[in-house]
């Protein structure tokens, strides 16, 4: 069986979706643990965790740029943390509306493309229903977001550290299964 340059690519790169995925759940314990934090606060801390996340995305992606044709899923899923990450550091004091949409706006974009990465492996690797899962998580945390943008912040950062924290988790077990290798591939 000819496997998938991108399955190869989520094998070799294991780490990074682990890394991915610890990152966003001690985003998501942090912002539990902290929930009076100003509003400055939270956005330079989902502006990091964007753009920490975009950038690792983005590296999976030009890393495998050579070995598949439609690595530029990858590449958009990255860039669109990048692009929130760096509008939410250089316009700190928005609203809490427009922090909303922001938010959902990321979740909602990076679920779709995590919901067409998973579709074309669906055949090539083990968890792939966890990138599924992932990704419909974030459309539906998207979704909610964006239909709701006028909700109080306070209610927004607890809705915003569980889908972190349930998200990383899905990244850490998908990050594990995927070290173990991909289907079809010599053990």
């Amino acid at each position: 069986m000819r496997l998938n340059p991108l399955s190869t690519i989520l094998h070799r790169t294991w780490w990074v979706l682990l890394l991915r995925g610890l990152v966003a759940i001690a985003f998501g314990v942090l912002t539990w643990a902290q929930p009076v934090v100003s509003l400055t606060a939270l956005i330079l801390t989902f502006g990091a965790f964007t753009f920490v996340d975009g950038l690792l995305g983005v590296y999976s992606a030009i890393r495998g740029r050579d070995q598949m044709r439609h690595w530029r899923v990858l590449l958009l899923w990255g860039l669109a943390g990048v692009v929130v990450g760096v509008l939410t550091a250089v316009a700190p004091g928005i609203t809490a509306l427009v922090m909303a949409l922001y938010i959902g706006a990321w979740a909602l974009v990076t679920g779709v493309l995590q919901i067409v990465a998973a579709v074309r492996l669906r055949k090539e690797i083990e968890g792939e229903w966890l990138l599924v899962l992932g990704g419909l998580l974030s459309v539906v945390f998207g979704g909610f977001v964006l239909a709701q943008p006028g909700a109080g912040m306070m209610a927004m950062l607890w809705v915003l550290a569980a889908y972190a924290v349930v998200f990383g988790v899905l990244m850490v077990l998908l990050a594990f299964k995927l070290k173990k290798g991909v289907r079809g591939a010599a053990a």
